[in-house]
C-alpha cells in the first residue's frame, strides 16, 4: 500500500532529485517565475512554502538551514530581504501554479511557477479608480 507516500522520484537519485529541486527554488527566487513541468513544479512548490516559511523567522540558524538546503546565497539573500516582505501578513500559499498545456514534443503537461506578489490584505492602489466613483454619473459641466 502507498498510504502517505508523497516522493515523486523522477526517475533519479536522491541526491539527484534534491538537487533538481533546490535548482528549481533558487531559479524560482531569482527569476519570481520559472517555466516547468506540472509534477516537478508541485514538488518545487512544497519547497518553496517551506523556504517562505523558515524565512520569516528571520534568525540565523534559519538562514543557515536555507543556505544548506538552497546552496546558493544570493538566492538565500533574496528570500530573507524581499520576498519575506511582499508575503508578509499572508498566512500560506506564497506561489500559484499556471498551467498552459501540453508540450508539443512529449506531451508533458506545461505550467508557470511564481509567487503571489499581491499583499495580503492590501490596500487597493491609491490610482486605481473606485467603485463608487465608476458607477456616480458624469456631471456635465452647465
Amino acid at each position: 500500500m502507498r498510504h502517505r507516500k508523497q516522493n515523486t522520484k523522477f526517475g533519479r537519485s536522491t541526491s539527484h532529485r534534491a538537487a533538481l529541486v533546490s535548482m528549481l527554488v533558487v531559479g524560482l527566487i531569482k527569476t519570481k517565475s520559472i517555466k516547468t513541468t506540472l509534477p516537478k513544479a508541485k514538488v518545487a512548490r512544497q519547497m518553496a512554502e517551506k523556504m517562505v516559511t523558515l524565512a520569516r523567522k528571520n534568525t540565523v540558524a534559519a538562514r543557515r538551514l536555507a543556505s544548506a538546503r538552497l546552496h546558493d546565497e544570493e538566492a538565500v539573500k533574496i528570500l530573507f530581504d524581499d520576498i519575506t516582505k511582499v508575503v508578509e501578513g499572508r498566512p500560506c500559499g506564497f506561489t500559484r501554479i499556471s498551467k498552459l498545456g501540453k508540450r508539443q514534443s512529449d506531451g508533458s503537461e506545461m505550467c508557470v511557477l511564481s509567487w503571489v506578489m499581491e499583499r495580503y490584505g492590501a490596500e487597493p492602489a491609491a490610482d486605481a479608480p473606485k467603485a463608487e466613483d465608476a458607477s456616480a454619473p458624469a456631471e456635465a459641466g452647465a
